[in-house]
């Protein structure tokens, strides 16, 4: 038999297997879009996929790098071999729902990993499914920060991950961002009979919005900083002896962003010396970095597409900057990784949308599922089967690292 005809096997093997589990994942795609958690709370979300891998001969552990919703799944071949994990997603937007297509994304890498698996004992290697809770942010957020920080990745070669979208395009460059809480204490007094008597928070985080303001003129052109004022005092007759404030500080990369961060902390120590109020300052979660785009990395997975189902008038050549930010940004900083879209629309919809929120649980959004899992799971099998082209990846990675962005 000749290497053509046994990966030939294998793609018809891990089609196949796609081809008969489809139904299951997509009702397990609808359950999670029905029951909608957001970070770090994913409770439900998180149990139906640990569940499935476990029906499906994964081991699973919970409560994993600090995240009572996070999970570990793996499997591990009786052959030495490389070992790559795929990244799930599952949580939901306050409010909104799975306006993000969530409720896909970790069914693209539980149903890719599972298929992979019905030829990895043939092949060799590890394959491990990272459940990675919070990534829209918010409390305990950014999970795949937590991930890297404890180690998870330290043994893994490879990462792989795909998020729903408009249309087929390449890992995106995302930006690095630091969440910021802002509280300033002050002294409560009667706004008309005793002012003096009164240190005004709120006038504190009034003047840390007007710095930035005034700052941003000489900040790079890819640094975004955008915030909302989360209390601003209790009564207008009283003056405001608590007031806080939220920021998303962004730039396109690390170094860049921490200069950013000393940037705006000093001017949170300015206001506080300008209104004698006392203040805290800090991230309210994981910080997020940006990401490193490998270009083969990404060139290998649509070498897929055609065989994947993939329409070829769908794929966006064009290489795209995000000017969000998404935490697979601090796995591409330690290893080589992939995030890139399938379409789950035919018309253009903005995520964290009505309209985005309505396509994951659409008939085209159910089918990309079987479409994602193929692109993924022959896109690993090809890492596993091939060390040179491995390597070449980590090299790769190696260069972009260096080079940033």
């Amino acid at each position: 038999m000749t290497v053509e005809t046994q990966t030939k096997t294998k793609h018809q093997i891990i089609e196949e297997f796609i081809q008969a589990s489809l139904p299951k994942y997509q009702a397990l795609a609808l359950d999670i879009h029905e029951h909608p958690e957001v970070s770090n709370y994913e409770v439900y979300s998180s149990q139906v996929l640990v569940d499935q891998l476990l029906a499906e001969g994964f081991d699973v552990k919970k409560d994993v790098a600090g995240h009572h919703t996070g999970f570990d799944a793996r499997y591990k071949s009786g052959k030495p071999g490389p070992t790559l994990s795929f990244l799930a997603e599952y949580d939901a937007l306050p409010g909104i729902g799975h306006a993000c297509g969530h409720n896909l994304f970790g069914n693209y890498s539980a149903l890719a990993a599972s298929a992979l698996k019905q030829v990895i004992d043939e092949v060799g290697g590890e394959i491990r499914v990272y459940g990675t809770p919070g990534e829209e942010g918010g409390e305990n957020g950014s999970a795949k920060g937590s991930f890297v920080r404890e180690g998870f990745f330290e043994d893994v070669d490879a990462a792989l991950c795909i998020h729903p979208g408009h249309r087929y395009s390449k890992t995106s460059t995302g930006l690095a961002n630091d969440p910021v809480d802002i509280n300033f204490y002050g002294r409560a007094s009667h706004a008309a009979g005793a002012p003096e008597k009164g240190i005004n928070a709120l006038e504190a985080v009034i003047q840390v919005f007007n710095s930035i303001n005034a700052l941003r003129l000489h900040l790079p052109k890819d640094v975004n900083i955008h915030g909302v004022i989360t209390n601003g005092g209790v009564a207008a007759n009283v003056v405001p002896d608590f007031a806080s404030a939220r920021f998303y500080l962004r730039a396109a990369n690390r170094s860049t962003l921490n200069e950013v961060y000393a940037k705006v902390e000093n001017i949170v120590k300015a206001a506080a010396l300008a209104t004698g109020a006392t203040y805290e300052f800090g991230l309210f979660q994981n910080s997020v970095d940006d990401i490193i785009v490998t270009d083969s990395f990404d060139e290998l997975f649509f070498s897929h597409a055609a065989s994947s189902g993939v329409p070829v008038e769908e794929i966006v050549e064009t290489k795209k900057q995000s000017l969000g930010s998404s935490d697979v940004g601090n796995v591409s900083q330690v290893i080589p990784t992939i995030q890139p879209t399938v379409s789950i629309s035919d018309n253009y919809i903005a995520g964290h949308s009505i309209e985005f929120k309505a396509a994951a649980r659409s008939e085209k959004g159910l089918n990309s599922i079987g479409i994602a899992a193929n692109l993924l799971a022959k896109t690993a099998l090809d890492l596993l089967e091939q060390p040179e082209l491995l390597e070449k990846i980590k090299k790769d990675h190696q260069a972009s690292l260096a080079k940033g962005n």
